[in-house]
């Protein structure tokens, strides 16, 4: 769902990129559907400290607050979008566990993938779930389209594994097989995540090889580029792969996208938590051991058909 200091993935989200990390679309059967507004939606369970085995380990004040929020782009499916007016989806069940271990409850809060880190920093939330891919320039703090310093970076507590999908008109009608087919394209994708980064990349390797540049257009939101694909108005949509054999499974009964190629530049998803919030970071690495552990973990991947993206033990800044 890298190209800046918030997008999915670098071109090296990455969003968890949309791609060997999870079965194949035809095998998923995810359901669900989509929404993105910008109100406050909540979601996890909370358990008091006395039956939360590791609420000990997170700072004095969220523990007495009894809430960790958090910033989500909630508009991605299967990952996170909105369902009667509550965040559902494998990032919000996951954080249901982690709650269960923490005795707290973490309440998503809606808003646009490409200001997440921005709205951490400014203190908004405590920690950022959202499909976000681990990448070296996030830790760091760094714009991957100019290399500028934008902020101080991020640390992350890795969960999933996933790369980037090719999606297309169903039929594939452009006969479109790997990125190399879109030079001379339209592309139209998600902005700030990792998919940008990798059309961008591509669309430099397509004017050095003497080809046409990709005509990239960028949407706050996948669901306005998945739009323009199903008009016909661009040849692709880039995005993390469960969300592409989602959107190939669901949109229009299955009639309306597929899943060309392979996946490209499969990496981790974290938890996205401020650098100088270490203990909290720390908390929730013990607390998505512990659900990996005694099985909770494999259990939600396993309700979101998802378990190729598993992973066997929950890493601090693991990505590259």
């Amino acid at each position: 769902m890298t190209v800046n200091s918030t997008p999915r993935t670098t071109a090296a989200h990455s969003r968890l990129a949309a791609v060997g990390a999870v079965a194949a679309a035809g095998a998923l059967l995810l359901t669900g559907c989509g929404d993105h507004t910008d109100k406050n939606s909540g979601t996890g369970s909370s358990s008091s400290s006395g039956s939360a085995p590791l609420a000990g380990k997170l700072p004095a004040d969220i523990r007495k607050a009894g809430v960790i929020k958090v910033g989500s782009d909630i508009a991605y499916p299967p990952v996170e979008y909105m369902k009667d007016g509550k965040a559902v989806g494998i990032d919000p069940d996951l954080a249901d566990a982690l709650g269960k271990q923490l005795g707290v409850t973490f309440d998503f809060q809606n808003g646009k993938f490409d200001n997440l880190i921005v709205g951490l920093q400014a203190k908004r939330f405590q920690v950022i779930m959202s499909a976000m891919n681990d990448t070296k320039d996030r830790q760091n703090g760094i714009n991957s389209d100019n290399g500028q310093k934008v902020g101080n970076g991020v640390d992350f507590v890795d969960y999933f594994t996933a790369g980037t999908s090719i999606l297309v008109q169903k039929g594939n009608p452009k006969g479109v097989k790997s990125l190399d087919d879109l030079c001379g394209k339209v592309v139209a994708l998600q902005k700030g995540t990792t998919s940008e980064g990798i059309a961008k990349a591509q669309s430099k390797k397509c004017t050095k090889d003497g080809k046409k540049a990709i005509d990239l257009q960028t949407f706050d939101t996948d669901p306005e580029a998945l739009l323009r694909l199903k008009q016909g108005a661009s040849v692709a949509d880039l995005n993390d792969f469960p969300v592409a054999a989602y959107n190939a499974k669901t949109s229009g009964g299955g009639k309306d996208f597929e899943v060309v190629g392979d996946q490209i530049e499969a990496g981790p998803y974290g938890i996205a938590v401020s650098k100088d919030n270490t203990q909290l970071r720390d908390a929730l690495q013990a607390a998505m051991a512990a659900i990996i552990k005694n099985g909770e973990y494999t259990k939600i991947l396993q309700k979101w058909n998802v378990t190729d993206g598993a992973l066997t033990e929950s890493k601090i800044n693991g990505g590259s």
